[in-house]
């Protein structure tokens, strides 16, 4: 029996070829929740049909787009059902369903608009990490807590609870993996409320959801300097920039040298001096812009 019968809780899960391990994730779900959606981002296995056998409602998208597509479409499906929370779980089964009441509870007792479920916040949790998978993700939450929240340990964890303010909020752009991130800046700007709560995470299961991890994590790292080009142009393009300047400043000093002794300057050095200073001004001048456009759009929001 649904113990929350009497808010609408939706529980969302992206799905990508899991016919395997969908069925049995939905069930669990489903005593937690009012509905489940689940969102086939184009599945050749039978993934939709498995679903819908479980019992949960499927939209199906048809070619695969991408984790973060499968996110967007589930935020406005719940968006549209007027959820009062949304539970993001992932479909092959290495989270525990049984763990959604730990996920709500701090939403539902206005402590948090977004609660996090956590591989690092018990040793116990973090030993069932591969050293390679836990290595990955504390890098790229080092990297996401620069532009979002600096108190968050796992950044990509997609076991996640969402209030009704923070679905009304958020917008999302990603369709990779680096979505996770974005939600976390998105929610950084609107001044949410964010949580983190331990969860154990089973890696031992069959046909589990795998991607190259050095793709995934280089997807990943090339979104978040995306991210910190936007929220911090000054220092993204500005410093660098006056280093540049600094650099032509003391190639030009050279080259006042070799005028002051009557001496020919070195074609590589007049070459040098000039690249760096209109690398230097179109930099700078590129940050300034952009924090001014940032600005006004702030101003008009």
């Amino acid at each position: 029996m649904n113990p929350y019968s009497n808010l609408k809780i939706i529980v969302c899960i992206p799905a990508y070829n899991e016919a395997k391990n969908i069925v049995r994730v939905v069930e669990r779900a489903a005593a937690y929740c009012s509905e489940v959606i689940v969102c086939d981002d184009g599945s050749i296995d039978g993934t939709s049909d498995a679903a819908r056998t479980g019992g949960a409602t499927v939209i199906q998208h048809s070619v695969n787009k991408g984790y973060g597509a499968a996110i967007k479409t589930l935020f406005n499906a719940a968006r549209k059902m007027n959820a009062d929370v949304l539970v993001t779980i992932d479909s092959d089964g290495q989270h525990n369903p049984d763990q959604i009441p730990s996920l709500i509870n701090p939403i539902l007792t206005n402590k948090a608009d977004i609660v996090i479920g956590s591989r690092f916040i018990m040793k116990s949790d973090q030993e069932q990490v591969p050293i390679y998978r836990a290595i990955g993700i504390k890098a790229i939450t080092k990297l996401t807590q620069i532009i979002s929240y600096d108190e968050i340990t796992d950044a990509q964890s997609g076991f996640r609870a969402y209030s009704k303010k923070a679905l009304s909020s958020i917008e999302l752009k990603e369709e990779g993996m680096a979505v996770s991130a974005e939600i976390l800046v998105r929610a950084k700007d609107h001044g949410l409320r964010i949580d983190e709560v331990p969860v154990t995470i089973t890696y031992a299961v069959e046909d589990a959801s795998t991607q190259n991890p050095i793709s995934h994590g280089l997807g990943i790292v090339v979104a978040i300097v995306k991210f910190v080009s936007i929220k911090h142009p000054l220092a993204f393009y500005g410093l660098p920039g006056l280093a540049f300047l600094i650099l032509a400043a003391v190639f030009a000093g050279d080259v006042t040298a070799y005028f002051a002794n009557g001496k020919n300057v070195p074609t590589n050095i007049l070459i040098l001096a000039i690249g760096s200073a209109l690398m230097g001004l179109i930099l700078v001048i590129t940050g300034t812009i952009l924090y001014s456009l940032a600005g006004i759009r702030k101003a008009y929001r």
